[in-house]
Order: structure tokens, then C-alpha cells, then sequence
């Protein structure tokens, strides 16, 4: 799968999007779509916010193309803005709302997976859930920093200031985090080498 890391493009390329060119726009575009979509969707879980992320993230590149002068620098600059996007969609009061960050009481302990029927407690040791699955079962924040951090890279500092808090308040987000995911991962073979140890932060 395409990431950041892959979103290169050619000079030329650029000088002629920075020129309104729109087949070089549309260019462009393919180069960053998948990765700026599969951040959002793991960060937010919902297809429709991440179509939403997405048209929002092309919106900024074309309005603020000219601030871009090397194409060395084009990958790191699209996953800023996706990632801004992303966590401006979690602060939103419509998504402090709409989401919970622990388990319901009302329900007993008892959480779906998303597109899941059962909930997790009645699958017991037989329920093999994937990577993407298990994220959905994090809070908004948790599964933001365990995403930023594992798999984009970021650093404990970074993911602090972008959410406006701490260093110490995203270590915290991560080790709870990796707790949960063990306690669901845990039966599935290899979950200790799809994650960072907490000695390595």
C-alpha cells in the first residue's frame, strides 16, 4: 500500500500545478490519495470522513501550492495536512459528541467492532481481529496517537504539539492503548512484533 514516504513527484510536475495546470493537479492528486485517504480512515474510522479529509486535504494543496519551492519536501508537507485535517475533525464538538472514549457502562462492558455484530467479550478467545479492526475498539485520541506514532513516524513531542498537549500525555495514550490492543490481539500469533515496545519511545 502506498504511503507518504511514496508521494514523489517530479519537478516539472509541480511547476506546471503551481501554474494552475490541471492535468498536473490531477497528477498530483493520484500521487497522494491513497495515503492521505488510508491515514484518515484508520484515524477516524468512517469512509465518509475520510472522502471528506481527502477533498479538504486537495482543497489546501491547490490554495497553498506556491508555498511549496522543492519537490524533496512535497510528501512530508501533504502528511501535515492530512494529519491537521484529521485531528481537526477529532476536536470538532460534533465528534466530542458523537464518540466515546471508554467502554459504555450501559452496555455492560460490551463494545462492537465496527462493521461486526458481536461484541468483543462474546467472541471470547476465537475472535481473530485484525490491525485495522482493533483500532476501531481505541478511543478517537488513543487510536490518533498510536497511528501517528507507529505508523507514521511521529515522535511523542510531535504528536504533543499537534494535539496542543504533552510529550508524557501521548506516551500515556500509547501505553494504554497498546494494553487494550494486547488484550485483543493477544490469542493472534506475532501481535508482539506489530508493535513498538514502550522502551523504544
Amino acid at each position: 500500500m502506498p504511503g507518504f514516504s511514496d508521494c514523489n513527484v517530479e519537478p516539472a510536475i509541480l511547476a506546471r500545478a503551481r501554474r494552475g495546470d490541471m492535468k498536473a493537479h490531477e497528477i498530483l492528486y493520484r500521487v497522494y490519495a491513497t495515503p492521505v485517504y488510508t491515514l484518515a480512515l484508520r484515524m477516524l474510522q468512517n469512509p465518509s470522513q475520510a472522502d471528506d479529509i481527502l477533498q479538504e486535504t486537495s482543497i489546501e494543496v491547490i490554495r497553498k501550492l506556491d508555498t511549496i519551492r522543492e519537490e524533496k519536501t512535497f510528501p512530508g508537507w501533504i502528511k501535515r495536512i492530512a494529519v491537521n485535517k484529521c485531528l481537526g475533525h477529532l476536536r470538532s464538538a460534533w465528534n466530542r459528541h458523537s464518540s466515546t472514549s471508554e467502554v459504555d457502562a450501559a452496555t455492560g462492558g460490551k463494545r462492537s467492532v465496527e462493521g461486526s455484530d458481536r461484541g468483543v467479550d462474546a467472541a471470547g478467545a476465537e475472535l481473530r481481529l485484525d490491525a485495522a479492526q482493533a483500532l476501531s475498539l481505541l478511543s478517537p485520541t488513543a487510536r490518533a496517537v498510536v497511528w501517528l506514532f507507529e505508523v507514521e513516524g511521529y515522535t511523542h513531542r510531535e504528536i504533543g504539539e499537534l494535539m496542543g498537549r504533552t510529550a508524557s500525555f501521548s506516551k500515556s495514550q500509547l501505553s494504554r492503548a497498546h494494553q487494550k490492543l494486547r488484550a485483543v490481539l493477544g490469542s493472534m500469533e506475532g501481535d508482539e512484533s506489530c508493535m513498538r515496545t514502550q522502551n523504544s519511545c
